[in-house]
């Protein structure tokens, strides 16, 4: 079975959680969605994944800010303030009776509608709201003994066809090529953009060390990841030197070392790409250095 960066040690527990939905809970199998819902539609929706240490949401208002900035890029009203959706989530938490190792999933969409269509005057009443709590450890052997990358054929597509910033419900594009690595054997995905330049990965985001210095690409064709902002900013702080620039598969083919960033994985490394090993075919010493970093700023965070 392919390893993933969502690979988690199984839980009991999950069994019997509790899910949000539009201010009331229900137990797993009877927590529903009406089939006139925007997201099921359409994919009319938007999300984010967040974290739970030592009962506090790490960087919860970093994803508060993308989420209510993607809700107004595509004009959808959530309903609830930053309060109140806050407390929705601690209210998730309290009831499940969580405080750690929580990997939290929280998703807005338009609404149901009275017929199936794109139009949003077809929705009736408001936004459905919805959190998935569960108990989620990262396997500890993927962190440690990495993944590996295919490069699929399909493209992040450019900002005027579906901006990759946005954090909405319309990954059918990044299923797609998540399937086709897997078919060709690797984990997951690297993906590329129109230009031809590496841009990231399936579902998360791809860095390589290149002449002992961290690159990762511009941006503009992938999510503005919260652990992709802080990974640079750490680097950055550390007296690394670290790139947000275009580069080839050339350059990945030849790096020294190369990780991908994720809320739920944090760093995890990289070994081998399209065939080739990366560097020493094991987890490289500036990913680790980063990997202990990135933990350093979690317990600052939620020791606030």
């Amino acid at each position: 079975m392919t390893k993933s960066t969502h690979s988690a040690i199984v839980d009991p527990r999950n069994e019997n959680v509790k899910i949000y939905i539009n201010g009331e809970f229900y137990n797993r199998e009877n927590a529903q969605i009406s089939v006139f819902d925007s997201g099921f539609l359409v994919g009319d929706g938007i999300w984010e994944g967040l974290r739970l240490h030592n009962g506090k949401f790490a960087f919860l208002n970093k994803h508060l800010d993308r989420l209510f900035a993607g809700a107004s890029a595509v004009h959808l009203d959530i309903g609830l303030t930053r309060d109140e959706l806050t407390e929705a989530l601690q209210k998730t938490v309290e009831v499940n009776e969580m405080t750690d190792d929580v990997h939290v999933r929280l998703m807005v969409t338009r609404g149901n509608k009275k017929t199936p269509s794109q139009h949003p005057s077809n929705v009736v009443g408001g936004p459905n709201v919805v959190i998935i709590a569960e108990h989620k450890v990262a396997d500890p052997s993927v962190t440690q003994e990495g993944i590996t990358l295919f490069t699929v054929t399909v493209r992040r597509p450019a900002p005027d066809t579906l901006d990759q910033r946005l954090n909405c419900h319309s990954k059918l594009h990044e299923v797609i090529a998540l399937v086709q690595a897997i078919q060709a054997g690797a984990d997951e995905a690297l993906m590329l953009d129109p230009t031809g330049s590496v841009a990231t990965c399936n579902a998360t985001n791809f860095f390589i060390i290149k002449n002992g210095e961290v690159w990762t690409s511009t941006g503009e064709y992938c999510l503005n990841g919260i652990t992709r902002e802080l990974v640079i900013e750490l680097a950055r702080n550390n007296g690394m030197s670290a790139f947000e620039k275009p580069f080839s598969l050339t350059d990945v083919y030849s790096a020294e070392e190369a990780f991908v960033t994720g809320t739920f994985g944090g760093l995890t490394p990289v070994i081998e790409v399209d065939g080739r090993t990366i560097g020493s075919g094991k987890i490289g010493e500036i990913t680790v250095q980063l990997q202990n970093l990135y933990k350093e700023a979690i317990h600052a965070e939620v020791s606030k």
